[in-house]
């Protein structure tokens, strides 16, 4: 008898996530023969809530226990059919097996039939993937005209795997019901098999076409970016011709615009064109792990897939490539406009200082002037002061002439006074130089 051990110490509180993670979307066995009918819808956050609630209430009209409220995958069987119900971060998936042979003509009853109309009428978001998938147990017919008639006359890629124990047939092509279809024929394979591959085809399909939403972005955009990159080529020829600092204004607005316009295209597109990235690596995976063989004479799901999404991608790349280097080139432009601003700015400043460095030397010497008026002004009323003075005293008693002793009293005054306010000048000065180191 097995023993455990109680765990005493902290776990980690996303211990047990990290270990459902490589279980959330597991295989499951599909038996020969089958019909699938497979849907992904494009829809926002409010949108997967609703199509929770839907499968919530299908659940409750066949009284059957719905997932939990944070599940992000749900596989059931509802009697007739199964269904396998995937919530992921930008989509939401419902697969609908019925273990069944095709009745009638293939594709002519097919398993989403099974679920109740106005159920699937209120299903949100946008349908960006819906076809039918056909695992047969070798009963149909597989010539040309067999083939040609199943998939409406379009041209039909066929691979084979599982050394040879399965081929696989699809037009990759929308059919008179809208949906796209694909035949598997079983040859051998085990149940589990034929759930793996069955799998690895819908996630093909899928991402191919979430890789692709991209690629109508991309081409309205490319139109844009090349008259930005042309209005660009135009401002860069002018600016060397450039003499007036309003010319510069105008073309550091004009720059201003385009960056603008760019980085609102960057911000809109940033997030589609690394989803694409990202599916189309999970393209490649899926191929990779079909391990399809080619057959000769006909063209493989991988050759055509390769063929045809490559080039989009490529596509998408060159443009988001395109909006980083344009990005690049106006801010190299920018910081050559501000350069040339700064430069204007600075010879403009240098004159405005030579001019008020001419000023205050005009100033300086005006100043010197009016000092020398001033120390008169002062010097003459500072000897009419002395007169009065004079006036009062017993000169004559004394022997000493008025005039005499008032004139020679005047080269004293102005040496006084020159003294007093040559003292009070530099005086100030020392102040203000005080005041700047203090400042500084």
């Amino acid at each position: 008898m097995a023993k455990y051990s109680r765990i005493e110490y902290q776990l980690h509180p996303l211990r047990d996530a990290l270990y459902n993670e490589l279980h959330i979307r597991p295989f499951h066995s599909l038996k020969s023969p089958q019909q699938v009918t497979h849907l992904a819808a494009c829809c926002s956050s409010e949108e997967l809530e609703r199509g929770y609630d839907l499968l919530c209430d299908l659940c409750k009209r066949y009284e059957i226990n719905p997932p939990q409220t944070d599940s992000v995958t749900f596989y059931q069987n509802f009697g007739d059919f199964v269904i396998n119900w995937e919530r992921h971060v930008e989509f939401y998936s419902f697969t609908i097996m019925q273990p069944a042979p095709p009745k009638g003509e293939p594709f002519q009853y097919t398993a989403i039939d099974l679920l109740p109309a106005d159920w699937l009428r209120q299903l949100p978001g946008q349908m960006i993937a819906a076809f039918h998938i056909i695992i047969d147990d070798q009963h149909l017919e597989y010539n040309a005209n067999s083939l040609a008639h199943y998939f409406e006359g379009h041209s039909v890629m066929r691979s084979s795997t599982y050394e040879g124990k399965a081929q696989i047939y699809t037009a990759f092509k929308l059919h008179g019901d809208g949906y796209g279809r694909v035949i598997i024929c079983n040859k051998g394979m085990s149940e589990l098999q034929t759930g793996r591959l069955s799998r690895r085809l819908i996630d093909l399909e899928t991402y191919r076409l979430l890789s692709l939403l991209s690629l109508p972005v991309a081409k309205r955009i490319a139109p844009q970016l090349l008259d930005m990159d042309k209005q660009l080529a135009e401002i860069l020829t002018v600016v060397a011709k450039l003499d007036t600092a309003s010319s510069e204004r105008k073309l550091l607005e004009k720059l201003a615009k385009i960056e603008a316009r760019l980085e609102t295209h960057r911000a809109d597109t940033t997030h589609r064109f690394s989803a694409t990235r990202a599916y189309h690596q999970l393209v490649k995976d899926r191929l990779e792990r079909i391990n399809e063989e080619k057959i000769v004479g006909h063209l493989s799901i991988g050759e055509f897939i390769n063929r045809r999404l490559n080039p989009a991608l490529r596509t998408c790349d060159s443009v988001q490539k395109w909006m980083e280097n344009l990005s690049k080139r106006i801010e190299r432009a920018s910081d050559l406009m501000r350069t040339r601003v700064n430069l204007n700015l600075q010879e403009q400043n240098r004159s405005q200082l030579a001019a008020m460095n001419q000023r205050s030397k005009l100033q300086f010497r005006l100043q010197e002037t009016v000092e020398g008026l001033s120390i008169a002004a002062i010097s003459y009323y500072a000897v009419g002061l002395l007169s009065y003075l004079f006036n009062g005293l017993p000169l004559k008693h004394w022997g000493v002439d008025k005039n005499i002793l008032l004139a020679s009293s005047i080269p004293v005054v102005l040496i006084v006074i020159w003294s007093i306010t040559r003292r009070i000048k530099h005086k100030l000065i020392k102040d203000q130089d005080i005041d700047e180191n203090i400042e500084g």
